[in-house]
């Protein structure tokens, strides 16, 4: 559930953002957004298992548990976490481009991240990469925790641990299409798909509406990051993208003009068991997800983390994210 992105500012942000990786905006950006896969066809397909991308590896090989207790105690061992997010979803996790190092990384998942390391008495370390090689990094074991704004799907559940739910928003989370104002009347529902081309995250639960409740369509393609998609349709090269409503208002307010809109009276349906945000961690490593379970009952108990999520949605506001 990944949360739970005017012009002026989205231009700036995005020009110093290019230096390190690709956060696109309805502002004017060169560089195309990133497609990590296509589907010509009028079938779904299964998801596929994820490869890493390039430069996405993790600075060390993936590591070994120590012998007297898993990853916890191998983490505690060498004195630090690894921690792997998508940092272009605000406000959970983005950049703040006037920081510097990991101090760039930003945002209330970011927060969490720093406070589970601070609880453990390790140092955080965020590893920044695009959603598909955060799932699979957790998958195969090279990262420690996969918090970016994760939401419960059976597959998910299949190849990873999921902590408890740390962020549940008051009303239950929309998730629509957002099209092109001028294709409003072509497009007021997924039954208006079946000729038309639809963008989604991948390995997202987006990808998993367009799988399992789009009737048809014309091609699917799968991108990075949700942001990618909007400027994918706001550019032409698609017709829909598949996205949290909420996420969706937030881009729409920091790019006025930017020529989309969320299809009213339309919503994808959600299972309930989707609902909540969690934290991925490697399949088997129960001891470490018990002790982040605890830290996650610490933070929903105090309303610490719905606290850090008001305050950097102002913050991502700020930015024009």
């Amino acid at each position: 559930m990944r949360k739970n992105q005017m012009k002026k500012l989205a231009a700036s942000v995005a020009a110093a953002l290019l230096s390190t990786t690709m956060l696109s905006a309805c502002s004017a950006l060169s560089q195309a957004p990133t497609v990590v896969s296509e589907e010509s066809s009028l079938h779904h397909d299964t998801d596929g298992s994820s490869a890493a991308v390039p430069g996405s590896e993790s600075s060390e090989a993936a590591h070994s548990d120590s012998a007297s207790g898993g990853r916890l105690a191998d983490i505690l061992e060498r004195g630090y976490i690894e921690v792997a997010t998508e940092p272009y979803f605000a406000p959970n996790e983005f950049i703040d481009p006037s920081k510097q190092g990991d101090g760039k990384y930003v945002g209330a998942d970011i927060e969490l991240a720093r406070y589970i390391a601070e609880k453990l008495g390790v140092e955080c370390r965020i590893v920044p990469l695009d959603f598909e090689s955060v799932l699979s990094g957790i998958s195969d074991g090279k990262y420690d925790l996969a918090i970016s704004a994760l939401a419960y799907t059976p597959a998910r559940a299949e190849a990873m641990e999921l902590s408890k739910g740390y962020y549940f928003d008051d009303e239950k989370v929309q998730y629509g299409l957002m099209v092109r104002t001028e294709n409003l009347d072509k497009i007021k529902s997924a039954e208006d798909l079946a000729d038309k081309t639809l963008v989604v995250q991948s390995g997202s639960l987006q990808e998993m509406f367009a799988n399992e409740q789009v009737p048809a369509y014309k091609e699917l393609k799968r991108v990075s990051a949700t942001t990618d998609g909007f400027l994918m349709v706001q550019e032409g090269k698609a017709d829909a993208v598949i996205t949290a409503k909420t996420t969706a208002e937030l881009y729409l307010d920091a790019n006025d003009g930017c020529g989309m809109t969320i299809v009213p009276d339309f919503s994808f349906t959600v299972d309930e068991s989707t609902q909540g945000t969690r934290i991925g961690i490697t399949k088997g490593e129960t001891e470490l997800l018990q002790k982040v379970n605890e830290i996650i009952d610490e933070v929903v108990k105090e309303g610490t983390y719905a606290s850090w999520y008001e305050e950097y949605k102002e913050y991502a506001r700020s930015l024009g994210l």
